[in-house]
């Protein structure tokens, strides 16, 4: 494998410095990858040298050989590339399940009981078409709310075929239709109907409501009531619908915001707007991508937009820059045949609808997914990540706490299959140190964590799959110290954070950082332990000093649990009240109560200072 690396690579090297195409392939000869640079030498070998993410890892681990195709532009790869991946659709490409684009209403009138039903584009089969809407589940709703209003059919039957065949469908006695299926159904009423509806498609619903309220009033006139009324509830029903006519009478759309989103699957949302409300919604799930978000996200949006006979929006608002964004607004707006801009919003409206977007797809992806799936798709990624040999089940953290001048205490966490176990969580007092020394300290925790393992304490079983170390690079190789002397090894790494207290990476004892951040799911639960542990070594650090702050003033005649309160409120600290004068302890106490404070403290200070200290062991 290394010596295919290497020639790889040194193939690679010999590659112009000019934009272009590489295809990827495997043993067999297969494409399993396309991808554009800007750049074809530095692009493609990229691949063959330093470290990359796990996906990335194991795509470059199949490639047996690669070609390119020198392009005159960066817009050329850009057409190119997406020639290629719709030829070959290669398996470690971003591909959509389907052609997804904005979806027409068909109604092909040269039948005798035209139907309308969703197309995903326009074809030229003599039909004709309505929109393009804002999504599938959109151009549902409106043939739903014009067959209700029209009393038309939304059942499977076929006519005339299927008329006298059969009793009425529930609908028919539900009166959300008129019984197109009966044997005195008239074909012309039907198509006067359908007609209708051809006016409310082309945004004409108050044209078309004038024509049924002359008709309504001219039956009012003959005495026809029973027409005039069924007239009069078709005349509300279309009416109710107005409400939504600037959706349906949408030629084009106004702005779609696109959301994009990592977790145990990776979700890919458009949202369509027009005049600022929503009017539909797209949702693609996926496989994680082999590309970084910019990447994958430019590859989503040229996927989506690119489909024959889809017409776009004016507006595509983005959520993260792209590169090439400019060759890809030019593609797309020559596909749709007018100016389409691609925006990365800051602030504003617009960056409220890209929330919108990102909000939606996290929402698909905890809807799609159970809680139990999302753990392991995250420990997944960490095992990848760090390159554990078995499935990080068990993780154990430490954290080192120092207040004050009660001494130096250590927190252990146990995370199992993703989720905190308290039960197994296990706390040290730090010994044998006089001054604070966090890596003395953590040698000594883990030491005592590992040797009671040793020792065969159940209490201390089994082993952990990862060790976690609140630090940096000298805190986890003083953990693996700790270990190595043990004769145990146990994958450690370190957790370190940005200068917003963030976890920001996690950290190999030689100082190489594994980022964490462009995973969310990861990016949290790392967080959350680390901020669990370090919790957990600050309450017991608390604990420690309130027990031996109370203790030690219970011996205090005329101390009761109010008084003790007081003291620790005002002097924060056993050292605080040692060291205090009868004033300042008068300024707590009564005259009495403050003067036998301040006698016990300096008649046993001798006797404190003497005597030895006590074992601490671990709770």
């Amino acid at each position: 494998m290394e010596s295919t690396i290497k020639t790889l690579l040194n193939k690679a090297n010999q590659l112009p410095l000019l934009p272009g195409v590489y295809i990827m392939l495997d043993r067999r000869g297969e494409v399993i990858y396309v991808g554009k640079a800007k750049k074809l030498k530095n692009r493609v070998s990229s691949y063959f040298h330093g470290d990359h993410l796990p996906k990335v890892a194991v795509m470059v681990e199949k490639v047996a050989d690669f070609q390119v195709i020198v392009a005159s532009s960066e817009f050329e790869a850009l057409v190119l590339e997406n020639s290629l991946i719709k030829r070959h659709k290669p398996h470690y490409n971003i591909l959509l399940k389907d052609d997804k684009g904005y979806p027409f209403i068909r109604m092909d009138r040269r039948e005798a009981y035209p139907r309308m039903e969703i197309s995903a584009r326009a074809e030229k089969d003599g039909a004709d078409y309505y929109g393009p809407f804002g999504g599938r589940y959109q151009s549902r709703e409106i043939i739903d709310a014009i067959s209700k209003a029209l009393l038309l059919p939304d059942c499977s039957r076929v006519f005339p075929r299927d008329i006298g065949k059969e009793r009425p469908c529930l609908n028919y006695h539900m009166e959300k239709c008129a019984g197109w299926c009966l044997k005195d159904a008239g074909a012309e009423d039907y198509r006067s109907r359908c007609e209708q509806a051809v006016l409310i498609l082309e945004g004409k619903s108050g044209e078309l409501v004038a024509q049924l309220r002359t008709e309504m009033e001219q039956a009012a006139e003959e005495l026809r009531f029973e027409r005039a009324a069924e007239l009069r509830d078709r005349i509300r029903a279309i009416e109710g619908l107005q409400n939504h006519q600037r959706v349906i009478a949408t030629a084009f759309n106004d702005t779609d915001a696109v959301g994009f989103v990592r977790g145990a699957k990776s979700c890919f949302t458009v949202l369509h707007f027009v005049g600022g409300d929503l009017a539909g919604k797209d949702v693609e799930m996926l496989d994680e991508p082999l590309e970084e978000d910019g990447e994958a996200v430019a590859e989503l949006v040229r996927q989506y937009y690119l489909t024959e006979g889809g017409n776009h929006p004016k507006t595509i608002l983005l959520p993260c820059d792209i590169d090439g964004r400019e060759e890809l607004e030019r593609l797309i707006g020559e596909q749709s045949g007018r100016r389409v801009y691609l925006e990365v919003p800051k602030r504003g409206e617009r960056l409220r609808l890209v929330e919108s977007a990102r909000i939606n797809a996290r929402e698909e992806i905890l809807r799609r997914t159970t809680a139990e799936q999302r753990r392991n798709k995250t420990l997944e990624w960490l095992q990848r990540a760090l390159e554990l040999e078995n499935f990080p089940r068990r993780i154990e953290a430490f954290d080192i706490s120092n207040l004050g001048s009660m001494g130096i205490v250590a927190a252990m966490t146990v995370f199992q299959d993703g989720k905190p176990r308290r039960s197994a969580y296990r706390k040290f007092r730090i010994r044998d140190l006089e001054t604070q020394d966090d890596y003395a300290s953590m040698y000594q925790a883990v030491t005592r964590r590992f040797r009671r393992y040793l020792d065969g304490d159940e209490k201390f079983a089994p082993l952990p799959d990862l060790l976690l170390i609140d630090g940096g690079d000298v805190h986890t190789a003083t953990a693996e110290r700790a270990l190595a002397d043990l004769g145990l090894h146990v994958p450690c790494f370190g957790m370190v954070k940005d200068d917003r207290h963030r976890t920001r990476a996690l950290m190999t004892s030689d100082g190489r950082e594994i980022g964490i951040a462009g995973n969310q799911a990861v990016f949290s639960l790392i967080g959350s332990i680390q901020e669990e542990t370090h919790r957990s070594a600050i309450t017991y650090q608390r604990h420690l000093r309130n027990e031996s702050f109370a203790s030690t003033l219970d011996e205090i005649e005329g101390i009761g649990p109010k008084r003790k309160n007081d003291l620790l409120q005002h002097f924060r600290s056993l050292r605080a009240i040692r060291e205090a004068d009868t004033e300042a302890l008068k300024a707590v106490l009564p005259p009495r109560t403050a003067e036998a404070v301040y006698r016990y403290f300096h008649e046993e200070a001798e006797a404190c200072a003497s005597s030895p200290a006590s074992p601490e062991e671990e709770s």
